[in-house]
């Protein structure tokens, strides 16, 4: 490591601590979506309403000095109010492009699964192909952009699953669990002091994104752990190849050829952020349930059974072997 790297993973750090002032816990939460940032993947969230999911992006924000824009997404929203639109000018005559909330460096899609397919399928173009296409103009987005998406439970009512391929396009999706009993009475006693307002100060700045992003291009991954890589994602698509006969039954689809990319890249970031400039086992098991579990669809059997994504990953883990 150079003593630049030494430098960037104390900013790091210190992202980590400036966060902590503001949000009790989600240690995990935080980690991914830097983990995000620094890869260029979006990051889908779940969870109840309720346990700091915007808070925490929005303070991430502040201490990055990124461009920050909440959208709040619902049944009647139109993809004008996500992209923008064309207006008409009296003085000049002319239609202008007013741009929309998309414009940013960080978009929170609040709620992402109650809106329309339209808008779901503007803003998939923006994910995918970082540009914004109003009227017949085209405008390429800002650099680093990235997209947190924020999902109730498909149980809620005024909720449905998301398209197959736009659920691709998010790198991981991360459970977001209850806060322990003492982080809980943190949060209380934080929240009932009516004048707590602690003032997030600035870490990192897009430059430094970017040189940590061409740091964790660097981190070298043996040809081993790159093939077990594939094994994982082959196991998901064939799993009676892998005597894996139980999970086979409750599996309908394997994960994706994106699966393969995100998971090699997000492993890279997690022997970054250890320090390290090379990838071991453990970071590519540690990622890829968040990497699996959104991509990996089971059948109507694994339903009434009440089998879950994350135990048919867990399960794959723990049969293929490295260097199969």
């Amino acid at each position: 490591m150079t003593s630049s790297d030494i430098t960037y993973h104390t900013k790091i750090r210190q992202v980590f601590d400036e966060m902590s002032k503001v949000v009790v816990g989600q240690q995990a939460l935080l980690n991914r979506l830097l983990i995000g940032l620094f890869t260029g993947g979006h990051i889908l969230l779940e969870g109840v309403p309720g346990l700091a999911k915007t808070l925490t992006i929005n303070t991430l924000a502040k201490a990055l000095q990124l461009d920050f824009q909440r959208i709040q997404f619902t049944p009647d929203l139109l993809p004008a109010d996500l992209i923008g639109t064309m207006i008409f000018n009296q003085k000049s005559g002319d239609f202008e492009v007013k741009q929309g909330p998309v414009f940013a460096n960080l978009i929170l899609a609040d709620e992402v699964n109650r809106s329309p397919a339209k808008v779901q399928s503007a803003l998939l173009e923006a994910m995918q192909e970082k540009q914004v296409t109003i009227g017949e103009e085209t405008f390429v987005l800002d650099k680093p952009f990235l997209v947190l998406a924020t999902q109730n439970p498909v149980e809620q009512e005024g909720t449905y699953p998301l398209p197959e391929a736009q659920i691709d396009r998010f790198m991981m999706k991360v459970f977001v669990d209850y806060l322990s009993k003492d982080e809980e009475l943190e949060v209380m006693r934080r929240m009932s002091n009516l004048n707590f307002d602690y003032e997030v100060q600035p870490v990192l700045d897009k430059e430094d994104i970017f040189a940590i992003k061409n740091e964790i291009n660097k981190i070298t991954i043996s040809e081993t752990l790159e093939r077990y890589i594939i094994e994982l994602v082959f196991a998901t698509r064939r799993p009676l190849d892998y005597n894996l006969r139980d999970e086979a039954r409750y599996i309908q689809y394997g994960v994706s050829p994106r699966a393969s990319i995100n998971l090699n890249r997000a492993a890279k970031a997690l022997a970054y952020f250890d320090q390290r400039d090379y990838v071991l086992p453990e970071d590519i098991k540690e990622v890829a349930p968040d990497v699996f579990n959104h991509r990996i669809l089971l059948n109507y059997e694994a339903e009434a059974d009440g089998v879950t994504t994350l135990q048919i990953i867990d399960s794959i883990l723990r049969k293929v072997a490295i260097g199969r």
